[in-house]
């Protein structure tokens, strides 16, 4: 169960007021100047029920779901569907807050159960002039359904690139040569990280590609990928032992580049993983968890940057009409890509990520902490939604 009203009214307030203005769905009750809470019922065959304010302000609406399966509630303009806020996955028998600031104008609540077409509420007009949280316009399957085709097309060249590369890589191990196999598997492993394979995007391919030694051990045979081969060339392991290593790793890749066009993206993964994979990136290689050798976790961090520009780029057409803080998003990438560049030596290696100074990590740290708060909001509005409209 969770509960996510939207998080990007305040971006409609004054310069620097914080995002989660509008998304304080997290405890019931009231708080401050906030006006008494309100029980929303909702079923399979109830949305809302008589509700009323009686004007503009805070409020806390308490979602009562008395239905026999789980919901999403919605809290729209009944002109258009335009979204004020929404409880996610709230279960049977469950009360859940959903708490925003109620301007004038017209308001309904939107449920949707599994198993059941969307249903809207009554209409309730609250009087006055007042803005509140403003509302945002939803995004439906069929707005996501062509760019999600063409993200998988966008990938699918990428990771034949890869293979091209890890080709490359396994020549240069199997004919002796460290500098190069170096070079080659940061090129390699580069493309693979600027491909934004977060949280399983991959499947069991990622285990097998770019997997950590965490579960097995340094030394085992069952630890494949790109991190074997580097913790190899980088700890003084003779490529001629490593050539296997190399070779498993381009046979994998070429099965990747087979096995990816049968896959049908998750909607609603779109908008999320260009968060995750800065998440991602500064979980593990801001933290250098990801270094078995090469010191090039910065490095990784950028082909990151990339992977989320990519869905950025796929989604600008939605995003921008439906949130103020897109730019603050694309600028706050570029500052973070631009730390970490001046990490970049000028034979094309890295500065190690253990090796920076406290001021160096501390102000990396910073960037990469606003940018994710700033791309948080994007899961939200590019979830796709059922609407009364599209029935």
């Amino acid at each position: 169960m969770g509960t996510r009203p939207l998080r990007v009214a305040a971006q409609f307030a004054a310069a620097g007021a914080a995002l989660a203005a509008s998304l304080a769905a997290c405890s019931s009750g009231t708080s401050g100047g906030a006006q008494p809470a309100n029980e929303i019922t909702v079923s399979s065959s109830e949305c809302g029920g008589a509700w009323h304010v009686p004007g503009p302000g805070w409020y806390t609406f308490e979602i009562n779901n008395q239905g026999t399966t789980g919901a999403e509630i919605d809290l729209v303009d009944p002109a258009n569907g335009a979204i004020y806020a929404e409880v996610e996955n709230t279960g049977p028998a469950t009360i859940t807050p959903m708490r925003l600031d109620v301007g004038s104008g017209r308001y309904a609540f939107l449920c949707s159960f599994a198993d059941y077409d969307p249903q809207q509420g009554t209409v309730v007009t609250v009087p006055g002039h007042t803005a509140g949280t403003p509302a945002i316009a939803p995004i439906t399957y069929n707005d996501l359904i062509p760019l999600a085709k063409r993200y998988v097309t966008e990938e699918e060249a990428a990771i034949k690139v890869m293979a091209t590369e890890t080709a490359t890589l396994a020549a240069a191990v199997g004919g002796g040569d460290l500098a190069t196999a170096r070079r080659d598997w940061l090129t390699a492993h580069l493309q693979y990280e600027s491909l934004g394979d977060a949280y399983g995007a991959f499947g069991t391919f990622d285990t097998e590609i770019d997997g950590r030694a965490d579960a097995v051990g340094v030394s085992s045979p069952q630890w494949t990928g790109f991190f074997r081969l580097e913790y190899g060339l980088w700890h003084g392991q003779s490529l001629k032992s490593l050539a296997p290593v190399a070779d498993t790793l381009n046979r994998d890749v070429d099965q990747l580049v087979t096995w990816w066009p049968t896959q049908e993206v998750t909607l609603s993964d779109l908008g999320r993983r260009a968060h995750e994979v800065i998440e991602n990136a500064l979980e593990f290689q801001l933290t250098s968890r990801d270094d078995y050798g090469s010191g090039t976790t910065l490095a990784s961090t950028v082909a990151a940057i990339k992977a989320s520009q990519v869905l950025l780029a796929l989604l600008h057409p939605l995003l921008a009409p439906r949130y103020p803080g897109l730019p603050a998003v694309y600028s706050g990438l570029d500052q973070l890509q631009s730390l970490l560049e001046k990490e970049q030596r000028p034979n094309g290696w890295w500065v190690p990520e253990s090796a920076l100074s406290v001021s160096q990590r501390q102000a990396i740290d910073a960037a990469c902490g606003q940018v994710l708060q700033e791309l948080a909001p994007i899961a939200a509005i590019t979830e796709p939604r059922n609407t009364l409209n599209a029935f």
